[in-house]
């Protein structure tokens, strides 16, 4: 499906709600991408094998994690955790984490 703009010119379905929507989610989403970029190194191998983000809001990111002997483990490490995704990011964006047992995505 398509639409045409003020010059005329065909503009793609996708690219209309891409507009859209990146002006209601540009944060969101630019935030959750940098969160995956970093992950394996904030957090080192052993827990990114273990552990993935699955979603960001408001400060809190939800961690997908393998088994609730992980989630343990991982609760004890929280602070810390949160301290080097933010220092790898450059910005105190994650304030808490919240992890969960679910799919752990390579």
């Amino acid at each position: 499906m398509s639409k045409t703009d003020k010059n005329g010119k065909l503009v793609h379905i996708s690219d209309i709600l891409t507009k859209a929507l990146g002006k209601y989610r540009p944060a969101m989403d630019t935030e959750m991408t940098l969160i995956w970029d970093i992950w394996d190194t904030a957090v080192g191998s052993p827990i990114a094998m273990n552990a993935k983000p699955d979603a960001f809001k408001d400060g809190v990111l939800s961690v997908n994690v393998s088994s609730s002997a992980w989630i343990h483990q991982l609760k004890f490490l929280e602070k810390e955790m949160i301290t080097n995704l933010n220092k790898h990011m450059d910005k105190p964006l994650i304030t808490r984490i919240r992890f969960k047992i679910g799919k752990i995505h390579s």
